[in-house]
């Protein structure tokens, strides 16, 4: 789970902080934030940098195996109380069942870290089973309504707040990529004085490149309200960047009439009701009343239709010529147009 996540992550790190450390960590999952944010304090927070040319090693899954990792774990440091060994890109290795022995007696002085990233490893595995006597480290990704209080956590950390709305908004735009959430704060914080506590709306807007008025957001808000003039004025603005592209959008429509398809069938339509049950912030909570009185559970089984469909197109399928542009006009005229 995302909570077992954050938590077991901040006690790796609290625990590291204080010289208290596990011979082996086996760290994996979906999530390659949290992973790549470990590896960086064991290569950077263990030993000294005197210490670091003949005690750490990093070595890649795809140079090397289970037997050669197992070796390397059992030399002993020199002049240093530890060795740090170090595998990135250990999905790689394909013979984990050679590492079992050692998993099972590794070597006080060496601290293993093996980083196997973007999928789980498996759990029927007899390294799955004998890494419970190590610590093990699952990454998940977090899910879209823990992010913003995720990023309200990572700038406290640096001793900073940010305006809810762009939290919100940043969070919403880009999503649960926790990565490219903390490249896109840090950018900001590079032009930030020691007097500016505060990341406001305003820098979220110019440095993601939100505009205030034409944005993914305000285009669901319009065709919510079937709108189809400010929508394809919207339209036309999101779609003259170089880096436009439209699948990022269906998803997003796709999330926005799901959650309206379950808010017909709740018998409390109140605003405190609908940010609940759809795990929507108040900020949105009205594009969904709006989009209620104008799309029936009948318009929203087309709705779905017509996404499916132009997802289709948009990879290709079925589609000769049109491009993104004429794509997303098309979707604007069949979802807020016909009727």
């Amino acid at each position: 789970m995302a909570a077992d996540t954050l938590k077991d992550f901040e006690e790796i790190s609290k625990a590291v902080a204080q010289g208290k450390y596990s011979p082996v960590y086996f760290l994996h999952g979906d999530e390659p934030y949290f992973i790549d944010q470990l590896t960086h304090i064991f290569e950077n927070e263990v030993l000294s940098e005197a210490e670091r040319g003949f005690n750490q090693t990093v070595c890649y899954g795809k140079d090397t195996d289970a037997g050669q990792i197992a070796n390397a774990a059992r030399r002993f440091p020199m002049m240093a109380p530890y060795q740090v060994i170090i595998v990135k890109e250990a999905q790689e290795i394909k013979n984990y069942d050679a590492l079992v022995p050692y998993f099972q007696q590794p070597l006080s002085s060496t601290i293993l870290v093996i980083c196997y990233k973007n999928k789980k490893f498996d759990k029927r595995t007899k390294a799955y089973t004998a890494l419970k006597k190590c610590t093990g480290f699952e990454s998940t990704k977090l899910y879209s309504n823990q992010v913003p209080t995720w990023i309200v956590g990572y700038l406290k950390k640096k001793n900073l707040k940010i305006n809810e709305k762009a939290c919100v908004m940043l969070s919403e735009y880009i999503g649960n990529d926790l990565a490219r959430i903390t490249s896109e704060l840090d950018k900001i914080l590079i032009n930030k004085t020691d007097t500016q506590k505060e990341i406001s709306l305003q820098e979220i807007e110019q440095n993601v490149g939100i505009s205030k008025e034409f944005n993914i957001f305000e285009l669901q808000s319009a065709i919510g309200q079937r709108n189809s003039f400010k929508a394809y004025q919207i339209a036309e603005y999101i779609t003259r960047s170089k880096d436009f592209s439209l699948i990022p959008f269906l998803s997003n429509l796709y999330s926005f009439f799901s959650k309206l398809y379950v808010a017909h069938h709740l018998a409390d339509k109140s605003k405190n009701n609908l940010m609940k049950a759809l795990g929507v912030n108040y900020f949105f909570v009205d594009d969904y009343l709006n989009a209620l009185k104008n799309f029936s559970p009948a318009k929203l089984n087309q709705v779905f239709h017509v996404l499916k469909t132009y997802d289709l197109k948009s990879k290709g399928i079925n589609n000769n010529s049109a491009d993104d542009k004429q794509l997303l006009q098309e979707i604007i005229y069949l979802i807020v147009q016909e009727k």
